[in-house]
């Protein structure tokens, strides 16, 4: 009987150690296509770069105008790929989820970017087998001692664009 409860724990230690060396991989792929991803910007790399986004992707930029598919951002994109540089935005930490089954993932990172510290946080999914990019959204970081100032500056923008999608909406 002892010999058998030993085998039974030593299958399911081994099934479970398993499943975690699978998502280990699985997690430093998802990294591997988030760093290319970055660099394929800073060098200018437009076909790497999109092709790294999920066909129905989404894009949400730090101004609160920027919610573009993965069109529409490549239209917006394009001029900066051409000039020879994009955006440089390196990862400094990020964590990295998934789901049970494996075909989705979500993350959060901290950029070092022009702007300073960014937040950048996402989805990604299988498609055809690999990881694609299907949201991102970029986030300016604000230090909570800095908050009021922050909303005095972009106050009179945010209260245009607010009168506008209200405005947008009742129609």
């Amino acid at each position: 009987m002892f010999l058998k409860v030993t085998r039974l724990l030593t299958f399911v230690f081994l099934m479970l150690f398993s499943s975690l060396q699978a998502q280990d991989g699985e997690k430093k792929a998802i990294e591997n296509v988030l760093d290319t991803w970055h660099k394929a910007a800073a060098t200018a790399d437009f076909n790497t770069y999109f092709d790294l986004m999920a066909e129905k992707s989404v894009f949400v930029g730090t101004d609160a105008a920027e919610h573009w598919n993965k069109e529409e951002f490549m239209a917006f994109s394009k001029p900066y790929f051409d000039n020879g540089k994009a955006w440089d935005f390196k990862a400094i930490e990020r964590h990295v989820f998934m789901d049970k089954t494996g075909e989705v993932a979500w993350f959060d990172e901290l950029l070092d970017t022009w702007m300073q510290l960014c937040r950048g946080s996402g989805v990604l999914v299988r498609e055809g087998g690999k990881w694609k990019i299907a949201h991102y959204v970029l986030s300016m970081t604000v230090p909570n001692e800095n908050v009021e100032g922050a909303i005095a500056l972009k106050k009179e923008k945010d209260s245009i664009l607010m009168k506008s999608l209200l405005t947008r909406r009742t129609h």
